[in-house]
């Protein structure tokens, strides 16, 4: 600042950017913008020097003082212009940030949306599903029975010692606690109802969907991800086949056999840890304790378990599969669609599971 003006002197070039980065104006805003811009004496300058330059005085000022002085060669008059008639374009960001209540309500209504949509495509998904299979059923020439064994084989076999495994652990910490707790009451021989109910209602399918929606809904997502990836779906399309009739049906399928299997496993080992805690704890003997289980324990209770096993086999399978087309084309989107699979599928087991037994007490089944 010289005689009331701003007098702009030296080279504003990229190499001194960072020392032209910390001027800051000696004076007010509104002082500033009645001072006259004087740019005769400017030696060189470049875009960055001329932008840093805009971003001091004002784009619209700076534009005003390279073109009407004449102080300047026509080459940095131009090049001037140019920067400030683009810097003037520019919108202004608004910094204000949003209240804590705001962004509650936001996060809130994008995750509601989020949700709709997840389901919203899941529904068309099963529909889409079950549509292929009615088509397909009456067709036994096109059932692959070769993809439906393996399947078995690997969803159903090859789970059945760590079913049993868990649900004879589980079965033994539940006569545990019986036992624990009815001793108070002197009403221990009721630990037997106690593991035989809980295990032919809940215990049985709902600890081997878990282990299912586990091991077996991300080993979906990890196959048919990997063969988004690989460009193998588009292949399959390209050879005129339905990838829902080729690998997901036979998926499906073989998780709504093996999964009963795996229930009535499920629920025998549990009932079997139960006993051997009541035979070494209690002294209750496996005689005894089947003959309780047979005095007291209702048929329906075995069927209630049962029939919820093909229902949950069907959503962890769709679930499974569908986050395996949801691949978007590398090795990270693989792992986010498993991890996703496994979290929406013991969600969705846990949740029709508690909307049953709410049904089931409220039917008096």
């Amino acid at each position: 600042m010289e005689a009331g003006a701003l007098r702009v002197t030296g080279d504003w070039l990229l190499k001194h950017y960072r020392a032209l980065a910390t001027v800051k104006p000696t004076v007010s805003a509104k002082e500033l913008a009645r001072l006259p811009i004087e740019l005769a004496g400017l030696e060189r300058i470049d875009t960055a020097g001329a932008s840093q330059l805009a971003s001091l005085v004002g784009p619209a000022r700076l534009l005003e003082a390279a073109t009407t002085a004449g102080e300047l060669p026509r080459e940095q008059s131009a090049l001037i212009a140019a920067v400030c008639e683009a810097m003037k374009d520019q919108p202004t960001p608004v910094r204000a940030s949003p209240s804590l209540v705001f962004s509650f309500v936001i996060g809130t209504g994008q995750k509601v949306e989020s949700i709709f949509r997840l389901v919203w495509v899941l529904v068309g998904f099963i529909g889409q599903t079950l549509g292929t299979l009615a088509w397909n059923l009456p067709k036994p020439w096109r059932w692959r029975m070769t993809s439906f064994v393996a399947a078995v084989h690997d969803t159903g076999l090859n789970a059945l010692p760590i079913v049993a495994l868990l649900t004879f652990l589980v079965g033994a910490v539940v006569a545990f606690l019986g036992a624990t707790v009815l001793e108070d009451f002197g009403a221990t021989i009721y630990t037997v109802n106690l593991v035989a109910f809980s295990f032919l209602r809940e215990f049985g399918v709902l600890l081997a969907a878990i282990l299912l929606a586990g091991r077996t809904a991300s080993a979906f997502t990890a196959n048919i991800g990997a063969m988004k990836v690989n460009k193998e779906l588009d292949a399959i399309r390209t050879l005129g086949l339905n990838p829902i009739e080729l690998l997901v049906l036979p998926r499906v399928m073989a998780m709504m056999v093996s999964l009963p299997i795996l229930t009535f496993v499920g629920m025998m080992s549990g009932m079997v840890g139960g006993a051997v805690v009541c035979a070494l704890v209690l002294d209750i003997s496996p005689v005894q304790f089947m003959a309780i289980v047979e005095r007291d324990i209702d048929l329906k209770h075995f069927v209630v378990g049962m029939v919820k096993a093909p229902i949950f086999a069907f959503l962890i399978a769709v679930i499974g599969c569908l986050e395996g087309f949801k691949v978007a084309g590398s090795a990270q989107s693989v792992g986010e669609h498993t991890t996703s699979s496994v979290v929406q599928s013991i969600f969705m087991v846990i949740l029709l599971d508690s909307i049953a037994a709410l049904f089931f007490m409220e039917m008096g089944w």
